[in-house]
């Protein structure tokens, strides 16, 4: 009974090992080597992602960043709609195919429309 059971107890204690490991490592490098770093009034700051506050005020972003990011999600996901209908098309038949023409062309048009509203263009 008990070897049915060894490989994970022993799949556990390894895991548990190693995060016990990574975890009491963490602490003392951090005992070690991070105590002496930032003294006083600095470590008192907030710091936060490579930016102090009060030092970075971003302006408006311009809505092209926006429109060319969702314009991106948009055919991307559309794109993978691709792949069932392609690796199926044979099992699929004429009607797939037509399918596949009619999704292929409205996004032909999609993106037409988009290409000449002049939203792929970088200000």
């Amino acid at each position: 009974m008990l070897g049915d059971w060894a490989s994970y107890l022993i799949y556990v204690v390894v895991a548990a090992a190693i995060a016990g490991s990574l975890l009491a490592g963490s602490f003392t490098w951090s005992a070690l080597f991070h105590k002496d770093l930032r003294q006083g009034r600095q470590k008192r700051r907030v710091f936060e992602s490579g930016v102090s506050p009060g030092e970075f005020s971003p302006g408006n972003f311009s809505i092209n960043y926006f429109l060319t990011a969702m314009l991106f999600i948009v055919f991307d996901i559309e794109i993978v709609f691709l792949y069932p209908i392609a690796v199926n098309l044979k099992m699929l038949g004429a009607f797939g195919f037509a399918e596949l023409v009619v999704f292929v062309a409205i996004l032909a048009v999609g993106y037409v429309y988009v290409w000449r509203k002049g939203a792929l263009e970088w200000h």
